[in-house]
C-alpha cells in the first residue's frame, strides 16, 4: 500500500509517521522538514493546486492521511483566503482525486465547527454553526469531502497538544518558567487531546478500513481524550504534573478569569465537549485517558531536558 501523509511536520503528523510507516510505503509532505526522519520526503505547499496534483499523480496513493491544516485561529480572521485555501479547498482537491482513483481519505476537523452554546457533549449529527473563520474553513473542508463521494473518515477533535510544536501545554510551561503570574480562562470547556492519542485512534481506524471497509465507516466521527476541563483546570493539571516530574520547582501563581477578560480576535466556543459514542460503536475505539496522555507528554519533555 502506498500512503501519502500531508502535514507531516505538525503535532499530529509527527505522531503519525512511525505508525503509518509500518503499513506500507509512506510518502511524507509539508513545507518544512519534520523533527524526525521522514520517509520519502516531498516539500509541498498545499495551496499550490498544480503542485498538489503533481504529487498525487506521482505517488498514486491508496491511502491519503491529511494532517495539514491552517490552525492560527486568531490570524485566520485577517487571512480568511489562506485559511479556506488550506482547510477547505485543499481537502476538496484531495477528495476529488481520491474519488477518481478509489483511494481512502482520512481527514481531521475541529470542535470549533459548533457554536459553543451547548451543555451536553456534541454528537456528529448536531447542526454545525462555527463562530469564527477557522471553524468556517474547517467545516468547508468537511463538506467538500463528504460531497465528493470518496471513501473517507473525518475525525473531529479538540484542544490538541504534544511535547512539540505550538500548543497550550508548552505555552503554559514556558510562561511558568519565566515566573509570569498567570490568568487563565475558566468559562471555556473542552477535551484536551494528545496528538499521540489521535494518531493511535487513526491507526486503529485505518486497520479496520483495510480489513472490512463497511459503508458506516464513511462520514464524520468525534475523537478526543476522556476528560473535559476548562482552560484553567487544564493549566492546573499541567502544572501539577510538571512539579511532580521535576519540570517546575513550584506551582506558579494561577488565577481563573472569564473569557471576557481575555479578548481575542476570534470568538471561542464556551462549550467544546465532543461525544465519542459513534467512534466507539463503529470502530470500537475508546478515548484515551487524559491523565495518562498528559503524563506521557511530561515524560517526553523531561527526557528532552535531560539530554
Amino acid at each position: 500500500m502506498k500512503i501519502l501523509l500531508t502535514g507531516a511536520s505538525g503535532q499530529l503528523g509527527t505522531e503519525l509517521i512511525p505508525l503509518l510507516s509500518g503499513k506500507g510505503r509512506l510518502y511524507t509532505t509539508d513545507r518544512s522538514l519534520p523533527r524526525h526522519d521522514a520517509p520519502h520526503w516531498l516539500s509541498l505547499d498545499v495551496t499550490d493546486r498544480v503542485a498538489v496534483d503533481r504529487v498525487l499523480d506521482d505517488v498514486q496513493p491508496d491511502l491519503i492521511v491529511n494532517a495539514a491544516a491552517y490552525t492560527a485561529v486568531d490570524q485566520a480572521e485577517t487571512e480568511p483566503e489562506i485559511s479556506f485555501a488550506v482547510n477547505s479547498e485543499f481537502p476538496g482537491q484531495l477528495a476529488h482525486w481520491a474519488k477518481k482513483y478509489d483511494a481512502l481519505l482520512i481527514h481531521y476537523s475541529t470542535d470549533y465547527v459548533f457554536d459553543g452554546k451547548g451543555s451536553i457533549p456534541y454528537r456528529e449529527t448536531q447542526p454545525a454553526a462555527p463562530q469564527n473563520v477557522y471553524g468556517e474553513s474547517k467545516l468547508g473542508g468537511e463538506h467538500a469531502i463528504t460531497g465528493s463521494g470518496c471513501r473517507h473518515s473525518i475525525l473531529r477533535t479538540s484542544w490538541v497538544y504534544s511535547s512539540h510544536g505550538k500548543n497550550f501545554v508548552l505555552s503554559m510551561l514556558n510562561l511558568a518558567l519565566k515566573g509570569v503570574a498567570l490568568k487563565v480562562v475558566d468559562d471555556q470547556r473542552g477535551c484536551p487531546t494528545w496528538a499521540g492519542s489521535l494518531a493511535r485512534a487513526s491507526d486503529l481506524l485505518i486497520d479496520q478500513w483495510q480489513t472490512a471497509s463497511r459503508k458506516d465507516f464513511n462520514g464524520v466521527f468525534h475523537y478526543c481524550d476522556d476528560r473535559s476541563l476548562s482552560w484553567y483546570e487544564f493549566a492546573a493539571e499541567i502544572f501539577k504534573q510538571a512539579v511532580s516530574k521535576g519540570l517546575l520547582d513550584l506551582m506558579p501563581a494561577l488565577a481563573a478569569i472569564p473569557g471576557s477578560e481575555f479578548p481575542q480576535a476570534a470568538t471561542r466556543p464556551n462549550w467544546s465537549v465532543l461525544n465519542t459514542d459513534r467512534i466507539q460503536r463503529v470502530f470500537n475505539i475508546q478515548p484515551a485517558s487524559f491523565d495518562q496522555s498528559l503524563s506521557i507528554v511530561m515524560d517526553e519533555l523531561s527526557r528532552e531536558r535531560s539530554q
